[in-house]
């Protein structure tokens, strides 16, 4: 029998650091497995060897969790906008589920379901009828018998609260990540108020996931920790961030810069950046660390080697790469040889090889969130109406 692995809450009690999966959304979307618009996850039943491999790229990378590949799973955004599957919600969780899993089970990692904000809030559905969104993915994640669970990607905490409080009814360990930064939630709750809101809610995690880049993501989340301590209250704290710089964004997020999705590769954070990230992240007493979309696995790979020591491992990755770019030592080219040092890579400042464009964008700033008509969801496909009204609204 396989000894049994320690549990998320009882490796973070004791200190250590847990290296979260990459972004499968973005990165599955780029090998030509998922629809950019949607960003629904049937490719864990469509397309199951591609979500397989792209689990045991991370976990070779350093990740010990293997998180479910669930986004936007639930039955309301599956069918949202004219969106036509194959397969049913049930059948993607499951399947996203087992393939976790079977990769986790390579490994020293954990199975984490998670959920992510619904259509439904964003139309004003009532708590009730949110409610029971979850409670039906959660089915799958008690069936499939999950290590913990996580409440991932929501904008607004109200929403994230209720997911907590349903994800909570099964005894797992709870947590839960907003996609916000320092200015707060969509409804102007500071990240401090919001951390507070889901600890009394019964998240043991909490902490911030996508739309801003690492840096300002661990500045939301030490945001989080001083109101939760201020509060007299205790948790711990995670942190998985986008792979791109987005100094010029606001509260929304990159989805409001010009370039999102498809523009947003200069943007891209170096394996060198990730160092940094890391031990920022770290050293603010943060030790749930991961990504989110951008991140590929040389990215995860990045934050697991800066934070080796404390870890007490290394990578299996990391075999092939040498460290601070030891390997280059090998290389024919005399001028590439003399770049095998920490000191070149960490003070590089790299060119973006594009002469015509602006270092940065102006973000479009629609200002619109849950309750603004522009936000109500439908299962209809988008009319040419509709979007008539959203180009013209665009060139004005």
């Amino acid at each position: 029998m396989a000894p049994t692995k320690k549990g998320i809450l009882e490796r973070l009690n004791a200190g250590e650091v847990v290296i979260g999966d990459g972004g499968f959304v973005f990165a599955l979307e780029k090998r030509g497995y998922v629809k950019a618009g949607p960003w629904t996850p049937e490719a864990a039943a469509e397309y199951p060897e591609a979500v397989r491999q792209l689990h045991r790229e991370f976990l070779r990378a350093g990740a010990n969790v293997m998180q479910t590949f669930t986004f936007y799973a639930s039955d309301d955004k599956l069918e949202n906008r004219g969106n036509k599957l194959t397969f049913t919600g049930t059948q993607i969780n499951e399947a996203a589920c087992d393939l976790a899993r079977e990769v986790a089970n390579e490994g020293d990692a954990l199975v984490a379901g998670g959920v992510s904000q619904t259509p439904s809030y964003l139309s004003c559905k009532s708590e009730a009828e949110v409610k029971g969104i979850f409670k039906k993915q959660l089915q799958v994640f008690v069936k499939k018998n999950v290590d913990f669970l996580i409440a991932e990607y929501f904008e607004h905490v109200e929403e994230a609260v209720w997911a907590v409080e349903v994800l909570k009814e099964t005894g797992k360990p709870v947590a839960a990540s907003l996609c916000i930064g320092p200015e707060g939630d969509m409804h102007g709750v500071s990240p401090g108020e919001c951390a507070v809101r889901l600890v009394k809610a019964g998240a043991q995690i909490v902490g911030v996931n996508c739309h801003f880049d690492p840096m300002t993501c661990v500045e939301a989340v030490k945001m989080m920790k001083e109101g939760v301590e201020k509060a007299g209250l205790k948790a711990h704290y995670m942190v998985q961030p986008l792979a791109f710089h987005t100094p010029d964004c606001n509260c929304q997020g990159f989805i409001d810069l010009p370039e999102f999705p498809f523009g947003l590769e200069p943007r891209i954070l170096t394996r060198w950046d990730m160092h940094k990230y890391a031990r920022e992240a770290y050293n603010a007493g943060i030790h749930f660390i991961g990504g989110c979309c951008g991140y590929e696995p040389y990215h995860i790979r990045a934050v697991a080697e800066e934070l080796a020591v404390e870890r007490g491992v290394l990578p299996a990755a990391s075999e092939k790469h040498g460290s601070w770019g030891a390997g280059l030592e090998m290389h024919t080219k005399p001028w590439v040889r003399a770049r095998a040092r920490r000191d070149y890579w960490e003070n590089l400042k790299p060119a973006s090889g594009r002469p015509q464009c602006p270092s940065m964008s102006a973000p479009d700033s629609w200002g619109v969130t849950k309750g603004h008509a522009d936000l109500m969801q439908q299962t209809e496909a988008t009319s040419k109406d509709q979007l008539k009204k959203l180009f013209d609204r665009k060139t004005h």
